[in-house]
């Protein structure tokens, strides 16, 4: 019998929520013995999910460029969907009829849906934010909706998501000042409509997501009362939109310091090859992030020295694979010359690429687990640092600084 709890104080006196036993578990494999890094592995409905992991945005049910069996043969475990984009068109009720997104995409592996709260920022120009939620101008036919708390969960429910994710009121993270209090504040509330609306708490996870800004006393403020909550997991919001490397990391560590040992953490928006390694060390076990599939699109492969530019004159006679230790289909199969002259006359060049790009992502992470698992993640960190960049003197000052608060001293 579900047991109930009161909320916080920040929730309507007469509102109280269910805890129900959720269908997720996490059991902590390894734990490095230097930083904060861990190996988990996280049981959802569809399979089970080995952390650290990186986790390819497909918006529309699908990602660009790739198919839904080349993503399964490259053994990614959960990908994402867009509730905004998937709510708009084509609409819930129809993927629901196809037995939610994981029939209509015919995707057997874990999905998680994003709740729609960061098209605020991504689509400013179009919307307008209230305490009822927040009010679109469809890029698609103009015609003004409004995604609620109750809306974003009910969309997500039709969608049968593993992991929901609650709608918060995003703000850039340049933004500063009374509005990044307002909107920390808001996202409470709206958590707590969010978990009531929820019908599948049986079936579906639903994650909080932590605002703050880049202010570390409202992100404490917002830790200490979206942990009272009874959610199967916590994402860290609001960060990775532009504000300096060194505001990053320090709001990264801080959440996981506050974030319960139990539960999933998801960075969000974070892709990077470096932010990856280094989040991971602070303690973050999830991520997510367009960039390995956008980057592709402009003939970018990423490879563990950073990346080959396709398009440049230099490879046109280069016959090696992108990465001659990469075992991907692309690299068993086409040159660096054969890309770069595709790409000059056909869009297959931009699935060759993001094959190669979403490998790399899911390698990288693999890598990551191995390391943690066999008690040598420091030293994984150090070689990873030493391929990635030329010389000592050109690693990020930031990455340095962020790696030194986790014990680990770059040589």
């Amino acid at each position: 019998m579900a047991a109930t709890i009161e909320c916080g104080s920040t929730c309507n006196e007469n509102m109280k929520v269910l805890s129900h036993a959720v269908p997720l578990s996490l059991k902590i494999i390894a734990e490095c013995p230097v930083t904060k890094a861990r190996a988990c592995d996280l049981l959802l409905p569809h399979s089970n999910v080995s952390t650290p992991v990186f986790m390819p945005v497909g918006t529309q049910g699908t990602l660009k460029g790739i198919t839904v069996d080349q993503l399964n043969g490259l053994g990614c475990q959960i990908c994402l969907g867009n509730t905004y984009h998937l709510g708009m068109r084509p609409g819930p009720q129809l993927i629901e009829k196809a037995k939610g997104l994981h029939g209509f995409m015919n995707w057997d592996k874990n999905l998680l849906t994003d709740s729609g709260g960061f098209q605020m920022v991504s689509l400013v120009e179009l919307s307008e934010v209230t305490e009822e939620g927040v009010k679109f101008k469809s890029p698609y036919d103009g015609k003004v909706i409004l995604l609620t708390p109750e809306k974003s969960i009910s969309i997500q429910n039709s969608l049968g998501s593993d992991i929901m994710m609650q709608l918060d009121d995003v703000v850039s993270s340049t933004v500063t000042g009374p509005r990044v209090e307002e909107a920390m504040h808001r996202s409470i509330r709206w958590l707590d409509r969010c978990i009531a609306a929820n019908k599948n708490p049986d079936k579906q996870n639903l994650f909080a997501i932590i605002q703050g800004g880049l202010n570390p006393e409202l992100r404490k403020t917002c830790l200490d009362e979206m942990t009272k909550r009874n959610v199967p997991g916590f994402a860290i919001g609001g960060l990775s939109g532009g504000e300096e490397k060194d505001d990053f990391w320090r709001m990264v560590t801080l959440s996981t310091d506050h974030l319960p040992r139990e539960k999933p953490r998801y960075l969000m928006g974070v892709g990077y090859a470096v932010d990856l390694v280094v989040c991971v060390a602070l303690g973050c076990d999830m991520f997510d992030c367009v960039f390995p599939t956008r980057t592709a699109r402009f003939g970018s492969a990423l490879v563990p020295w950073g990346s080959v530019q396709l398009k440049h004159k230099q490879y046109a006679k280069d016959f090696q694979p992108i990465d001659p230790d990469c075992t991907c289909p692309t690299c068993k199969r086409h040159s660096r010359a054969y890309l770069h002259a595709l790409f000059k006359s056909d869009t297959a060049a931009m699935h060759h690429v993001t094959i190669h790009n979403i490998n790399y992502q899911l390698t990288l992470m693999r890598s990551v687990r191995r390391a943690i698992v066999e008690k040598r993640f420091p030293e994984f960190i150090r070689t990873f640092m030493k391929r990635m960049f030329p010389s000592r003197e050109l690693y990020p000052g930031w990455a340095v600084d962020a790696l030194a608060s986790v014990n680990i001293t770059l040589e």
